[in-house]
């Protein structure tokens, strides 16, 4: 996902204003640590409380409190050394969990499935990334493997007719797994590129809906056992601590390669980016802050800590 230096700048100043809500608070209560001589117990306790509080999660925050108590900060100390250094504390929780999504540096066609639950920006999230391909000049196959939605299909549709890529569907309540191979027999025929898979999302039978991914990814494995090339986790990051839960039911059983953080634009929680990172096998590849193409970014773990503790990138 390739932007001008003004798009970048843009985006940024989005995921700033989404996450002004977290860094407000954090930074409120380090500053307010800092400069407050000396640096005690009580004020690390409660900058821990507001890590916490801003989804971080009580290990991380601890881990984090305790490393800031140990930070040296002089008398003539700034408010934005402070912050950097809170951000090089955070920064640290996730610079190896920063992983990179670049489905046109692999085999041709490159099947990438999307998993998640309904709501979570899922097919939006797949329509970004298929206007983001197609307009690098890719030829992009978008099959709605979520066949008992409706609305998804449609939505799918506008998409793809946005993109200008090319669409399959069946009818409801069609084998999403049949679906998935003809998609990806259609794209080797028709010398696709990049197959973009939808699935279904319905976490009120869990063990129904991983039996029909787990199905979808065997049936994929016939035709090359490589694929799916890229397995995408879509979290929602409004959701706070459960997308935690979302992501050990489908890490466990899927097979996940990355995860897609959406949402950040809507939430005073966005720390909740940091435990799902450390917890999980998969490295965060994408965040969103938007509805607009543009508004999908790859992860960079130093700005985003650095736009978690209100500095600018």
């Amino acid at each position: 996902m390739t932007d001008t230096p003004e798009q970048k700048k843009g985006w940024f100043q989005r995921l700033a204003s989404g996450l002004s809500r977290s860094s407000k608070a954090v930074t409120e209560q380090v500053t307010a640590a800092v400069f407050r001589k000396p640096l005690d117990q009580e004020q690390l306790d409660a900058l821990e409380e507001m890590l916490i509080e801003a989804d971080l999660g009580p290990q991380i925050a601890a881990r984090i409190a305790d490393a800031f108590g140990k930070a040296r900060f002089g008398k003539s100390s700034s408010e934005i050394e402070v912050k950097e250094a809170l951000a090089e504390l955070i920064a640290a929780e996730l610079v190896d969990r920063q992983g990179v999504f670049d489905p046109l540096s692999g085999p041709r066609p490159y099947v990438v499935l999307f998993v998640g639950v309904n709501g979570s920006g899922k097919t939006t999230t797949l329509g970004k990334i298929a206007s983001d391909l197609t307009g690098r000049g890719a030829k992009v196959l978008i099959a709605a493997g979520d066949t008992f939605r409706a609305a998804a299909v449609e939505q799918l549709k506008v998409w793809a007719d946005r993109a200008g890529a090319g669409f399959l569907s069946k009818p409801a309540g069609s084998d999403a797994a049949a679906l998935a191979f003809e998609a990806v027999e259609i794209a080797k025929a028709e010398h696709y590129d990049v197959v973009l898979i939808d699935t279904a999302g319905r976490l009120q039978n869990k063990q129904g809906l991983m039996d029909e991914l787990l199905k979808v990814i065997r049936v994929l494995k016939k035709l090359d056992p490589d694929t799916p090339h890229e397995t995408l986790l879509v979290l929602d990051a409004t959701v706070g601590r459960n997308a935690l839960a979302q992501e050990k039911i489908f890490g466990n059983q899927v097979g996940v390669s990355g995860i897609v953080m959406t949402k950040l634009d809507g939430t005073a929680r966005g720390g909740v980016l940091v435990p799902v990172a450390r917890a999980s096998d998969s490295p965060i590849k994408l965040i969103g802050v938007g509805e607009g193409v543009e508004d999908l970014q790859p992860f960079d773990a130093r700005a985003f800590s650095r736009t978690l503790v209100g500095l600018e990138d």
